[in-house]
């Protein structure tokens, strides 16, 4: 069966989609050569939301460096050295099962208080395309040009290329709010019988899915039991759940799913794989949320090469 690698994007504007996806495909490239020495090629298609969000995208223009839309973040290839595997430390454990008493505790204190709407707030201040994602008010056009629900139409945009790609064999790559998306998509999926999609890899990173707040949404919007508060891995991942995280990722800022989410009927359940992402901006700021340092992490390497192989 041809295999494919489809990657969603995440928080915040972008460049045009051309120059994103040639951006993914380098930083995977360059992970695979410089971690793997392998050079071998592979299929590849970008979910692309970014324009329906924003009128103007990011540019590379120099001569407006000022401008507001002046991309200063763009691929840049890793310094000489910084591609390292992480070393896994026993605090780690711990900061990732205190990350889950603060997450709890914050969830105990918004059903305690009525403190939803603070927590919209400042979800809508601190990561705006998630509120807006998860606002039931907010319309947006549509590839039609017709004004839908802009949580409808974001999924869409998934759900049409896994669609078209359905026979093939995927692996699919989330990052940040793309990996929320590529939750809630597959698990309206898996509901649906005119398809024939199956998830070969299902591979996050940078992923806020660990939040308190997130996992509320998932619960309030599918009708769990509440009591449980579990939601578990989408029934078409029929391979793995792989999430990425550098600990230094203030999105991921809960870099430990595992425990948040439980194993489908194939008894798949996310793996959490803590790594470095190197990513460093043309001002000099490190940026340890960034897509193209999470693409090219030797542990990821690994993860492409063993799946394009």
């Amino acid at each position: 069966m041809a295999k494919i690698i489809i990657g969603i994007h995440g928080l915040a504007n972008k460049p045009e989609k051309s120059e994103l996806t040639d951006w993914w495909k380098t930083s995977i490239r360059e992970g695979l050569q410089k971690n793997i020495g392998l050079t071998e090629d592979f299929d590849y298609e970008m979910v692309y939301w970014a324009d329906l969000m924003y009128k103007y995208h990011q540019h590379n223009d120099k001569a407006f460096d000022f401008d507001q839309l002046y991309n200063d973040e763009p691929y840049i290839p890793a310094l000489p050295d910084a591609l390292k595997k992480y070393k896994e430390r026993w605090l780690d454990d711990i900061r990732g099962f205190a990350g889950d008493l603060v997450g709890s505790g914050l969830d105990f204190v918004k059903e305690k208080f009525k403190m939803d709407g603070l927590a919209d707030w400042a979800l809508g201040k601190l990561l705006k395309d998630l509120a807006f994602y998860y606002s039931d008010t907010q319309n947006i056009n549509n590839r039609d040009g017709a004004m839908e629900l802009a949580n409808l139409v974001l999924k869409k945009e998934l759900e049409t290329t896994l669609r078209k790609h359905q026979d093939r064999e995927i692996m699919l790559i989330a990052h940040s709010m793309g990996s929320i998306i590529a939750y809630d998509v597959l698990r309206d999926l898996g509901r649906s019988e005119d398809h024939t999609i199956k998830i070969r890899s299902f591979i996050t990173i940078g992923s806020p899915l660990g939040l308190p707040h997130v996992k509320g949404k998932i619960i309030q919007q599918r009708d769990y039991d509440q009591d449980s508060k579990r939601v578990r891995t989408p029934s078409l991942v029929t391979g793995e759940w792989i999430n990425y995280a550098d600990k230094k990722d203030k999105v991921a800022i809960d870099f430990f799913l595992k425990d948040d989410y439980s194993e489908n009927a194939e008894d798949i359940q996310v793996q959490d794989d803590l790594v470095l992402n190197d990513y460093v901006g043309l001002s000099g700021k490190e940026n340890h949320h960034k897509s193209y340092g999470y693409l090219r992490t030797p542990e990821f390497s690994e993860k492409i090469a063993a799946f394009i192989a």
